[in-house]
């Protein structure tokens, strides 16, 4: 099953990346990609009258702009290749780039988006929008140092995920259902909840111990959102709320929709033959 991919950085900012490298080499350009095992495309369509962009065109061309990790390699070719770049002549790219979500520090490190989900994670959904929203808002929440938005949007994150998989279980979902009720029912549709007999690994009594405290994780999120994230009206400020305590609600909330979204897309995961 094939799901929707999406891009983790636009076209717009690759493009003034590539004009960037005017200011570079062909040996330079060449060197940084390969550095990060990049090999140029030879069977590109972009058309240039500058070697140098061509050059880069082919090798962005070779980039799976919807994998995370491929993405990751390539910031630290654009960090090699503007390394002593002026600042003014690279404004444009990193406002881009702050458009798309990502940060650039002082010292020209560019920091990713924030959390995301792998393309094989999401490959048993056949329509992943909502999950796509929900990250995308924890992303411009961050951006926008709004860690009590960033609390909330994790509790939904948990919540879209448990609906698509029940969705893609063709299991009822009940619009009005809580949090530890989807938790549960996504967990049971999987054979991921503790209560489940499986056999081999699934059956262990450690991994029962992790798949409690997955859902444990996953209701602690929810029970953080009640008290100081967004989504119910606040009586006043919320004293203590600080960046940290947002990355640790999404980790927590990413931690417990991979598993299950990791399990969804398995061939060979036990849910497959419980009802056989």
């Amino acid at each position: 099953m094939a799901s929707t991919r999406r891009e983790l950085m636009s076209a717009a900012t690759r493009g003034a990346f590539r004009d960037l490298m005017t200011g570079s080499t062909l040996s330079q350009i060449g060197r940084a990609f390969q550095d990060e095992g990049f090999a140029p495309t030879a069977d590109g369509t972009y058309e240039d009258s500058s070697e140098r962009r061509t050059l880069t065109q082919e090798y962005m061309d070779a980039v799976d702009w919807g994998d995370a990790a491929h993405v990751a390699r390539v910031l630290r070719v654009f960090e090699q290749l503007l390394d002593g770049f002026e600042v003014p002549y690279t404004d444009r790219f990193f406002r881009a780039l702050r458009r798309d979500g990502y940060q650039v520090a002082d010292d020209g490190e560019i920091v990713g988006r924030g959390p995301d989900l792998t393309a094989g994670s999401l490959a048993g959904v056949r329509d992943p929008v909502a999950i796509h929203e929900q990250l995308d808002r924890i992303r411009r929440a961050f951006r926008d140092d709004d860690p009590a938005l960033v609390v909330g949007s994790a509790k939904e994150l948990i919540e879209s995920t448990a609906k698509c998989v029940l969705l893609e279980r063709g299991l009822p979902v009940d619009d009005k259902a809580d949090l530890p009720a989807l938790v549960k029912d996504a967990q049971q549709a999987l054979g991921l909840h503790p209560s489940v007999a499986r056999a081999g690994p699934d059956g262990n009594d450690a991994v029962k111990r992790i798949l409690g405290g997955a859902a444990s994780i996953a209701l602690g999120v929810g029970e953080l959102r009640n008290r100081v994230g967004t989504g119910h009206g606040a009586t006043g400020v919320r004293v203590g709320l600080r960046p940290r305590h947002a990355r640790l609600a999404v980790n927590a909330a990413t931690t417990w929709c991979e598993l299950m979204l990791d399990t969804l897309a398995d061939p060979d995961a036990p849910w497959r033959h419980q009802d056989t």
